[in-house]
């Protein structure tokens, strides 16, 4: 929340999570006719749940409906925004947690520790599969929650229960303190809290003790400034109305449309047309007519955005360091970029972006470097297939850039290389989570905190939540979980920082490119931003009088 980056999985990320990097038609908008209501164009969200939303359009939804106990400001520092207080002992483990008073759900139930506790929990536990359950993996218990199935997911014996469904290192003091005690110390924990996998649920979300109640997910209630009018309504768009008397900093619009598109070029007509109001990104096909058709309503600005392909190597064919190299020295990653994107993204030479603390430009050396006659040297040596397919979510606008980076392969390696389609970014997910066969795969990670470690751990740790690919390296996890319990910031990112030098040596990914927020607004709306998460400001977009 994939996304998330930096001290942001690039929120997205989020999370956050991981970045969809698109939307595209949706349905009817009611609200529309509320002349204090906008609408926003996003993709299908794959979850909802928070401990299970992973991905950009998931979290961009929920930052409306929940109230997250830190958000950042402009030095990516975290500030108590539900909470009161966050306070560590001196050694960085144990850490309380004060609520702020006053607090409740949409339902009208009290915001209470147990609510964070219980969420918190459930994200956890191994048997229930949530996509962002890493998170939680430093909080003292969390290895007795997992379990493994003795004979791999496809065998006939079932995963054996889990030694325990709670983790011990959360602790209720009273309703509205708790404290959290890590399995090792990290000076960055406070920042890990503001991601989406934190926000609390309330009773209503429970059928039983961990069993979230059926429908609860496409009728989610949360902390938040806003509450769904309705139910999800899947392709088509969630309706969010704002809180009365809401506790916290309170929005300026009184709703929020969050249109589901399957085509960024439909939403970008409908924007131009004043039928969305903001489209977070630009399609690639209409940058360069853009400013022409929105004037100053279009606009760029910072974010922490990388973009990558994921080799399988789970598969043999891309066992071989060499082949993955040879197909990164194939691209010319500054002709994509100028070409296709119109220089509004960057090649990227790193595994992190450059918005995050310990940011070192060029980590990838060579290997990212285009050098086609290497690059076939290399490959043909490594006896690299005769034919790859990058496989893409349709509803992100990629087919341009896709066929672009495998024009450029063709021609440096001699060898076929084909897009592969998948209508969904949620589609996707759901492919490579299960390990079918959709050859490399177009990613994207948007931070979900503002730490280097989160353009790390949850990509190639070998337990990690967004790992879809199958990389391992030991050393690698130590380093990342080193960098995590250093006394200071400096400590961490030496850490940091070599376990990113062993991600240049076995380019578990190629890294493409760095992004920025490429985004424009109708003629209905002002005060429109998009943060290094790339969220809509929600609290600032107000309608035009």
């Amino acid at each position: 929340m994939p996304g998330k980056t930096p001290w942001k999985m690039a929120a997205g990320a989020t999370a956050i999570a991981l970045l969809a990097a698109g939307c595209g038609g949706g349905g009817s908008d009611d609200s529309s006719s509320t002349s204090n209501t906008v609408v926003i164009g996003i993709g299908e969200p794959q979850h909802l749940i928070p401990s299970n939303a992973t991905e950009s359009n998931g979290a961009e939804v929920l930052a409306s409906l929940f109230y997250p106990l830190v958000d950042f400001d402009a030095q990516n520092n975290p500030n108590p925004v539900a909470a009161e207080s966050i306070t560590p002992d001196k050694a960085n483990t144990v850490w309380t947690i004060k609520l702020k008073s006053g607090f409740t759900f949409s339902n009208g139930e009290p915001v209470t520790s147990d609510n964070y506790i219980n969420a918190w929990n459930y994200g956890a536990y191994g048997p229930n599969a949530q996509g962002a359950s890493y998170f939680f993996d430093k909080i003292k218990g969390y290895a007795d929650l997992q379990s493994k199935d003795p004979d791999g997911e496809e065998g006939p014996q079932k995963a054996p229960e889990p030694k325990a469904k709670t983790l011990t290192g959360l602790a209720k003091v009273d309703d509205t303190t708790f404290t959290v005690t890590l399995s090792a110390p990290f000076a960055g924990w406070e920042s890990v809290m503001g991601y989406t996998a934190f926000f609390p649920l309330p009773k209503a979300a429970w059928k039983s003790d961990g069993v979230i109640a059926d429908g609860f997910e496409d009728a989610i209630i949360g902390n938040g400034p806003f509450k769904l009018k309705g139910k999800w309504e899947h392709d088509s768009q969630l309706v969010v109305e704002k809180v009365a008397d809401f506790k916290g900093t309170a929005p300026k619009v009184d709703g929020i449309t969050w249109k589901i598109y399957q085509d960024q070029q439909a939403e970008y007509a409908d924007l131009v047309a004043n039928n969305v109001d903001v489209q977070t990104t630009i399609p690639i096909e209409s940058l360069a007519k853009a400013s022409a058709d929105l004037g100053d309503r279009f606009k760029k600005s910072p974010n922490s955005t990388f973009q990558f392909v994921g080799f399988p190597t789970f598969q043999k064919e891309y066992q071989n360091v060499d082949v993955r190299r040879a197909i990164s020295m194939a691209i010319n990653r500054q002709e994509i970029t100028d070409q296709i994107f119109l220089g509004s993204q960057s090649p990227a030479t790193s595994f992190v972006s450059p918005v995050v603390a310990g940011y070192r430009p060029n980590t990838c050396g060579e290997n990212c470097e285009y050098n086609p006659t290497k690059a076939k040297e290399l490959y043909e040596a490594a006896k690299g297939p005769k034919e790859i397919k990058i496989t893409y979510n349709v509803d992100g606008n990629h087919k341009a850039w896709v066929d672009a980076t495998c024009n450029q392969i063709k021609a440096s390696l001699g060898i076929n290389c084909v897009g592969g389609e998948e209508p969904k970014f949620a589609d996707l997910l759901t492919k490579v989570e299960k390990h079918q066969p959709v050859g490399l795969i177009r990613l994207g990670w948007i931070m979900d905190y503002p730490l280097m470690e989160n353009y790390l751990g949850p990509l190639y740790s070998t337990d990690g939540s967004s790992n879809y690919y199958g990389y391992s390296n030991a050393t690698f996890d130590n380093l990342v979980k080193e960098g995590s319990a250093a006394a200071t910031p400096e400590e961490a990112i030496k850490k940091w920082q070599a376990a990113e030098d062993i991600l240049a040596k076995e380019m578990p990914v190629i890294p493409l490119r760095n992004g920025q927020n490429v985004f424009g607004y109708s003629e209905k709306v002002s005060n429109v931003t998009l943060d290094l998460f790339s969220k809509v400001d929600i609290y600032k977009i107000e309608v035009v009088s």
